[in-house]
């Protein structure tokens, strides 16, 4: 699916620029897996709020508050998540208007 980002070294850099490149891309998380966390989190907050809404309905949970809060978190994830995509797909767009 998504292939990690290596970082770009051009072939007359230093020895430095070479180990700093590969300790960028070396230590951390891949884009792909990035992604695929954060949208563990929006799915946790959407089943969240949803759970916390059938409490209320079902008189297990009694502060509308944190009914209220759930929702709202869930939501701005969700928003968050529409928007990422927004720019992702924009970027996208964009490099496959460059011309070649």
């Amino acid at each position: 699916m998504i292939n990690d980002v290596t970082p770009a070294v051009p072939p007359g850099a230093g020895q430095a620029a070479q180990k700093a490149a590969q300790a960028a891309g070396g230590g951390g998380v891949s884009f792909g897996e990035f992604l695929s966390q954060a949208l563990d989190k929006v799915n946790a907050a959407q089943v969240k709020a949803d759970e916390t809404i059938k409490g209320f309905l079902a008189g297990e949970v009694d502060d509308l508050h944190q009914v209220v809060v759930a929702m709202k978190e869930a939501e701005i994830w969700m928003q968050l998540t529409v928007q990422t995509r927004n720019k992702l797909v924009e970027a996208y767009q964009e490099i496959f208007r460059m011309p070649v």
